[in-house]
């Protein structure tokens, strides 16, 4: 007897087919109060049993990191900052606007005590006229009233000679800075400058659609820029002359006289005025990029533009 038989379990012999096996497990398990017991199937090992191949598909090719990254196309910038004006250019520029703004106010209260009629003055020099016959007079008396002119000739002085100081100084070192970093170089007209300033004249006006090549400034900046820093030495030298006309009587002598000085000084506050208003229109036409690069000192322009601090470089 084998294992099975101690159990109380009859075991098929070996020459018992599969078949017959099964049929005895079963009465067996019939027998036993505790259910059936699995037993292994056997098998013949003359006739064994066939295997189903499995089909296995090929796994992806993986593509190298290399191939990935060569096959992107690279973005590359259209835009880049591009630093315009120095720190000292802006502050300077900010400095003089008030300064500015009040000599001219300042100015004004003065050219009253002058250009009154009722008292019927001498100098009659705030006019445009042909001898006795006066054409245009400045200012018409609704322009004194609108600025509360009348009778304020001390305030005026005050003012006046106070920011005298501070304009000088201020464009004393303008000029200086100018000439000492080199940024002269785009201030100072060339040689095509007049030909460029009435191209960009031409074009401002609607007249020509053609706008020549520019740095940091035009043609028609680097005249108006240029002009505007000899009206401010002419205004300092034509004021010299009017506050000290005995002291600095050579100056006076040289600008041709007392009276020609003041209209002179006259003429080219009314040129200072003109300037200011043609600069802020220009400057809303040209857009906040424009306006920014004067704030921040930087200023977006095109990859392909030149640069400026480029250039300022090569100045050695």
């Amino acid at each position: 007897m084998n294992e099975g038989e101690d159990n109380g379990i009859p075991m098929p012999p070996d020459s018992v087919p599969a078949a017959e096996a099964e049929d005895a497990g079963a009465l067996a398990g019939q027998a036993n109060p505790q259910g059936p017991i699995a037993l292994p199937v056997a098998k013949s090992i003359d006739q064994p049993a066939a295997v189903k191949p499995v089909e296995l598909s090929a796994a992806p090719p993986v593509t190298p990191v290399e191939q990935v990254e060569e096959a992107v196309t690279p973005v590359l910038p259209r835009i880049r900052l591009d630093k315009k004006h120095p720190l000292a250019i802006r502050w300077m520029h900010w400095v003089n606007f008030p300064v500015l703004f009040t000599m001219i106010w300042s100015g004004l209260l003065i050219y009253w005590n002058d250009s009154d009629n009722a008292y019927h003055h001498p100098h009659a020099v705030y006019r445009v006229g042909v001898g006795p016959v006066t054409l245009v007079r400045f200012f018409p008396e609704w322009f004194w009233k609108a600025m509360n002119a009348p009778y304020h000739v001390t305030q005026g002085l005050g003012y006046h000679f106070f920011f005298l100081w501070i304009f000088a100084i201020n464009g004393l070192a303008y000029v200086l800075f100018t000439i000492l970093s080199g940024e002269w170089r785009f201030i100072v007209p060339d040689r095509n400058s007049l030909k460029e300033g009435i191209q960009v004249t031409l074009k401002d006006l609607h007249l020509s659609k053609y706008l020549p090549p520019q740095k940091k400034y035009n043609g028609a900046q680097k005249i108006a820029y240029t002009s505007v820093i000899l009206m401010g030495a002419g205004s300092l030298i034509t004021g010299l002359a009017i506050y000290k006309p005995t002291q600095a009587h050579w100056v006076t002598t040289l600008l041709g006289g007392y009276e020609m000085a003041r209209w002179e000084h006259f003429l080219l506050t009314i040129g200072f005025c003109g300037f200011f208003l043609i600069h802020v229109t220009q400057v809303v036409l040209a857009g906040w990029n424009n306006f920014r690069s004067m704030v921040s000192g930087l200023e977006v322009q095109p990859v392909q533009e030149p640069s400026l601090e480029k250039e300022r470089k090569n100045w050695g």
